[in-house]
């Protein structure tokens, strides 16, 4: 059963990271949206790897660009950044939340930034940049889940 939580990931650089964040939607019960394009060709073997077997299990949408999944997205958008202003723990998400995460290498455009209902960040150790695409996924998708209540099971 999926939740209506939602995971997104904005143009995507590296395919292990999508099959990686593909497992946990799947296992976790999270429907993924992947905004193109993305870094990588949609049969890049590295992606089933990550994936696995669970490729299957996942509610997976594929958006052209950035303007078609803004005009089909429901719920409110919550952008992970390292330039959020609520830390994670202090946030108050809602079942029907979108968890937008930008590629790997450049995060997303200011107009996404604008675009964004809220701005959410990740605490780490000082002088550190950011953990790993699908790390933080996981990490929020857990914490959103235990807030509202929507563990699988």
């Amino acid at each position: 059963m999926t939740t209506a939580l939602r995971i997104a990931l904005y143009q995507p650089d590296i395919a292990g990271n999508v099959g990686a964040v593909m497992r946990t939607c799947a296992c976790l019960g999270i429907a993924l949206d992947l905004i193109e394009p993305m870094g990588f060709q949609w049969d890049d073997k590295r992606v089933a790897r990550a994936a696995m077997d669970y490729i299957d299990h996942v509610a997976l949408t594929r958006h052209a660009d950035w303007d078609a999944f803004a005009g089909q997205a429901t719920g409110r958008l919550v952008l992970l950044t390292t330039r959020g202003a609520t830390p994670l723990h202090d946030f108050a998400f809602r079942p029907d939340d979108v968890l937008l995460f930008g590629r790997e290498s450049a995060g997303v455009p200011e107009s996404v930034h604008d675009r964004a209902d809220a701005r959410v960040v990740i605490p780490m150790a000082p002088a550190l940049r950011s953990m790993n695409l699908s790390v933080s996924a996981a990490i929020v998708a857990a914490e959103a889940l235990r807030q509202t209540g929507g563990w699988p099971g």
